[in-house]
């Protein structure tokens, strides 16, 4: 996704992917863009595997201004100290810790303060979903404090076969669940409670809001501050999109790649 968003800017050159794996998910990238070896031992499975192998993650590093690491949560904090070796600007992703950056972002909210950084953290869906919602609210000076319940999916899809939880649904163990604090990193002002559990699913996330307005507010007044975001689109049951499944599906006839979902989608 991030090679393929970074490949159509016209701003931006993509100068090639690192990586230790040597399954379809890379190999789908060979050909399509340069790839390169983050380990030496994954530079001698990538080759054994066919992978043409462009060089090394310090080789890459040598010829890049920004490096955006989607590993797993906490990889890019054990890389930190080679990107910082090699003077580029870095772009983490939701599952490391707001502490690693100093910076948490999502491009609704907080665009301008990122502006000069070395480095940022791209919130999770989770988060930015909570964001751009209440911040829209928030922005037409409406939100006084929100408490919300979060049903996560167990697992992504891709790796659905290798885990994930079956008839029944996993509370986490705490108050407030981790992603009320993690939004607050990036709108501190925000008064929210979150709750959450995992579902037995796969496909997207579902929250429900319990909203205490600053003011009496018309249900029409309501929907124009969430119409004003640019990434929240509404959708209506009247037209058939009644549960998670039917909003993947209408990406997918939209078609958008990989049937992604680029809005927080809120009944309407």
């Amino acid at each position: 996704r991030v090679a393929d968003a970074v490949a159509l800017q016209p701003d931006m050159e993509l100068v090639g992917i690192a990586d230790i794996v040597t399954d379809w998910r890379i190999q789908s990238a060979a050909g399509r863009f340069p790839l390169f070896a983050s380990t030496d031992e994954a530079r001698q499975a990538m080759l054994q595997a066919g992978l043409p192998v462009a060089g090394s993650l310090e080789d890459l590093l040598g010829q890049v201004d920004v490096i955006a690491d989607t590993t797993p949560k906490h990889v890019a904090a054990e890389n930190l100290p080679r990107y910082r070796a090699a003077g580029v600007k870095l772009v983490l992703q939701g599952g490391e810790s707001h502490e690693t950056t100093g910076h948490s972002f999502v491009a609704q909210a907080n665009y301008e303060s990122a502006l000069g950084r070395d480095m940022t953290r791209v919130v999770s869906c989770n988060t930015t979903s909570i964001v751009r919602v209440l911040g829209a609210l928030q922005d037409a000076d409406l939100l006084a404090k929100a408490r919300g319940v979060l049903i996560r999916r167990a697992t992504d899809p891709w790796e659905s076969h290798l885990g994930g939880i079956m008839n029944t649904m996993v509370p986490e163990s705490k108050i407030p669940s981790h992603q009320g604090p993690d939004a607050q990193t990036v709108l501190p002002g925000l008064d929210l409670v979150t709750i959450a559990a995992k579902g037995a699913h796969t496909q997207t996330h579902n929250h429900y809001w319990t909203l205490q307005l600053t003011r009496p507010a018309s249900r029409e007044e309501v929907l124009a501050a969430l119409c004003a975001a640019p990434r929240i689109a509404f959708i209506r049951m009247a037209d058939g999109l009644v549960a998670l499944n039917s909003t993947i599906e209408l990406m997918n006839d939209l078609g958008r790649p990989r049937g992604d979902m680029w809005e927080v989608a809120v009944w309407e």
